[in-house]
């Protein structure tokens, strides 16, 4: 596969995209499969790093994805190249791309990868899910008898148990929200967190069908991801304006003190001046 190639590929998955370039450096890379020049809009792939022509298209799309935000959103681009957008972007064109049949994910395809994912799910990650929502059936329990006998139940938690107030309340969220053990306890304290019905439901059935977790958040507030410039504008004023509050309260503090200071103790005055 060349360049041309490579970017013919690209626009199939992401055809409504600024245009760009593809640059094979002709080097192997210890540091790293590919880079992204948002100066210039060019990706270079160090193709003598890649075994075949699948693994080159992962770097490419990968490489991609850093395009597809930097040309989208409206806010600078974060230091962080690898922004919880940036995951969300680059794994739903991963999905395209296999869908497409442009791409192969070897986790399906290999017997092993298959074996080894069907093991986790299901003895590691639903059964950790079911035992934290019993957990959340018991801290119910501990929650009442705590009001049956007028003690603090955060005082239970926290000092008792060890474990953080507004942990256990989301872990009885789990529980009293009846949300599905299989999604595993990370995801299901994502969706715990959710206070719409719909959208909590719409959001577990995401991860049910194996959506990563930055995907499922971009479906909650998509209006993070990729914000429109009023949006972003707004929202960096309302900033602005907060820390302005914070400083003339802060400046204002220092100016008393300051007075204080010298009507209590004229000498620092003859020192200072």
């Amino acid at each position: 596969m060349n360049q041309d190639q490579v970017k013919e590929r690209l626009l199939m998955i992401e055809p409504e995209v600024e245009d760009f370039t593809v640059t094979f450096s002709g080097k192997q890379s210890k540091k790293v499969d590919g880079l992204y020049y948002p100066d210039r809009q060019e990706i270079i792939i160090h193709n003598r790093n890649m075994p075949d022509d699948n693994s080159l298209l992962y770097t490419a799309i990968h490489e991609f994805a850093h395009h597809v935000q930097f040309c989208r959103t409206a806010a600078p681009v974060s230091n962080r190249a690898h922004t919880k957008a940036f995951w969300n972007i680059f794994h739903r064109l991963l999905y395209r791309a296999e869908e497409l049949g442009l791409y192969e994910t070897v986790f399906e395809k290999n017997r092993e990868f298959i074996d080894l994912t069907e093991t986790i799910r299901r003895d590691y990650l639903a059964r950790n899910g079911e035992m934290m929502k019993e957990f959340g059936r018991l801290l119910m329990k501990a929650s009442e008898l705590c009001r049956k006998y007028h003690a603090s139940f955060e005082d239970y938690t926290d000092r008792v148990l060890g474990l953080h107030r507004t942990e256990a309340k989301t872990i009885m969220k789990t529980y009293t929200m009846d949300i599905k053990p299989e999604i595993g306890y990370e995801n299901m304290k994502t969706v715990a967190k959710i206070r719409d019905e719909d959208l909590r439901k719409g959001a577990e059935e995401c991860f049910i069908n194996n959506m990563s977790p930055d995907m499922v958040r971009s479906e909650i507030r998509p209006d993070r991801e990729f914000p429109s410039r009023l949006q972003f504008l707004e929202s960096e004023k309302e900033k602005l304006e907060n820390s302005l509050e914070k400083l003339t309260v802060k400046l204002a503090k220092i100016e008393r003190d300051i007075d204080t200071l010298k009507k209590g103790d004229p000498r620092t005055l003859d020192r200072n001046s």
